[in-house]
């Protein structure tokens, strides 16, 4: 996160920022901190600085900045204290305020899934912590042991049941995946191969180096296993699609993994799940000449968010994934955070999947994208068709990603304007953004449609608050938090007042 000292009066304590008096010498909370920050998003820590009752900062000052400084490096730097050290010496800087005192500012970067947990005191599971916005909090065992899990090299489903063999698996799952390979790549020379030699191949088994007998891997396992079987080893698997299209009807329809009446396996309910998901979404089909191409952008970013939520789920934890189908709108969420982190994903360019070989086995039958440039498509095909731009969303405690695709107009959602009029004053407010207040072109092409919507509405108005945000972008109140809290943190706008009579200004 990027601070600007000459910013100080306008910035206040979020889950990013975090100012500690620190008067009598460092104190033992910066600590937790610390850890919080760098298994979070990272964040900004200020020593010499203590909060009013109105959220507004003031300077307490420092009484040794030098002594702090070097306590600080001998402590971060001892593996007793802190299990490792992720900062650089540009990382801490020391700034004199106007009015004389000294202060210290910590920029904590967010640690790579390599370097997680960061933890203190020499206790992982006691020592690890996280942030929200009531400040940092211990991590549970689960999100330990997740963060553990993703800090491996190796991916997740590739490690080798030793206790499961290939008759294990569903061979009527099994013979399925092979047809649709052999329509998708016919003439493949892993055609003619047993199955045994065939899922050794596409990543669903492997030989065990113990027993020299081959086993399923932990994909193999996932996608063409039973339920029953699959639970064994995963006690949270469970998968759940629910479909609300009659609000007068509890489901109009719904699939779960644990009903008894199919495999319950990923490759199963992929297939079930997709073809649900496309029938009866009010999606323009496309022509080829005179041809009528019903596979349309629409479907493939459908499908390839589907395949996304499979992949990237952790299914060592709990809540399982559930797929909403509602009439205007489709919501995944998996299990486990978004590993390249949200705003590189946006970007697009890094793949890097928590279930390697389950996404080899979909792309072998024409599924799931290896670029890393997935997500990015699907936003580009939702804003061709005019639908509200989609919503990514992570949460910790346990770990979980959401991504809700909205089948409703632009135009739609417009309360004191019209999306024409939205998008003719874009440009205009990016490059006002750039101007004013210093945003850089990379961040201000990362402000979404609906920030843009907001600085527009602050522009008319001279404010906005969280309620007035909920009203004017149709979306819940977290939600609404949530945009107005990014747009503080790049700088374009700032929060002034607490409690109630908070409201945000540029």
């Amino acid at each position: 996160m990027y601070f600007d000292m000459k910013k100080f009066d306008s910035y206040r304590e979020d889950n990013r920022i975090e100012v500690k008096k620190a008067k009598g010498g460092l104190p033992s909370s910066l600590w937790e901190t610390y850890s919080s920050f760098a298994n979070c998003y990272g964040g900004v820590i200020i020593l010499g600085v203590s909060e009013s009752g109105d959220g507004s900062w003031y300077t307490t000052g420092l009484q040794d900045e030098a002594r702090l400084r070097k306590e600080f490096w001998d402590t971060i730097n001892n593996k007793n204290k802190v299990s490792q050290n992720i900062l650089t010496d540009k990382d801490v800087e020391s700034f004199e305020m106007d009015d004389g005192n000294i202060v210290l500012v910590i920029h904590v970067p967010k640690a790579d899934r390599s370097q997680k947990p960061i933890y203190i005191n020499g206790d992982i599971f006691g020592g690890s912590y996280r942030r929200n916005w009531e400040g940092d909090y211990h991590c549970t065992r689960e999100e330990v042991l997740g963060m553990l899990r993703d800090e491996s090299q190796n991916s997740m489903d590739s490690k080798i049941l030793e206790d499961w063999s290939i008759s294990n698996l569903n061979k009527d799952s099994i013979k399925s995946y092979r047809n649709l390979h052999r329509s998708w790549r016919p003439g493949h020379v892993w055609e003619m191969l047993e199955d045994e030699e065939y899922l050794k191949n596409i990543g669903a088994a492997a030989e065990s180096k113990i027993d020299g007998k081959i086993h399923p891997t932990a994909a193999g396992m996932l996608m063409f296993g039973n339920e029953y079987d699959i639970v064994r080893e995963f006690p949270h698997y469970f998968l759940d699609y629910r479909e609300v299209l009659d609000p007068t009807i509890r489901w109009t329809d719904r699939l779960q993994s644990s009903s008894g009446d199919w495999s319950g396996n990923l490759f199963d309910f992929f297939f079930r799940v997709n073809s649900k998901l496309a029938k009866d979404v009010k999606i323009p089909f496309a022509l080829d000449g005179a041809i009528r191409v019903d596979d349309t952008s629409v479907h493939k970013s459908i499908r390839e968010a589907l395949a996304n939520c499979l992949v990237n789920t952790d299914f060592y934890l709990p809540r399982g994934v559930v797929i909403k189908k509602n009439a205007d709108t489709i919501i995944f969420e998996n299990p486990g955070n978004i590993r390249t982190g949200k705003t590189q994903m946006l970007r697009g360019g890094i793949s890097d999947p928590r279930n390697e070989s389950i996404l080899k086995m979909l792309n072998l039958i024409g599924i799931g994208e290896r670029a890393g440039s997935g997500v990015p498509d699907i936003f580009a095909t939702w804003k061709q068709q005019g639908w509200k731009e989609p919503i990514v969303e992570e949460q910790y405690g346990p770990d979980r990603t959401i991504l809700t695709l909205s089948f409703v107009s632009n135009s739609e959602k417009a309360i004191n304007e019209s999306a024409s009029k939205v998008q003719e004053s874009a440009g205009k407010a990016q490059e006002k953004c750039r101007q004013i207040h210093d945003v850089t072109d990379e961040t201000a092409k990362l402000m979404s449609e609906q920030q843009l919507q907001i600085y527009t509405y602050i522009q008319q108005n001279g404010q906005i608050t969280i309620s007035d945000a909920e009203k004017l972008l149709q979306v819940k109140r977290r939600r609404a938090n949530s945009i107005i809290s990014e747009m503080v943190e790049l700088g374009v706008i700032k929060r002034v007042g607490a409690s109630r009579a908070t409201k945000y200004i540029l």
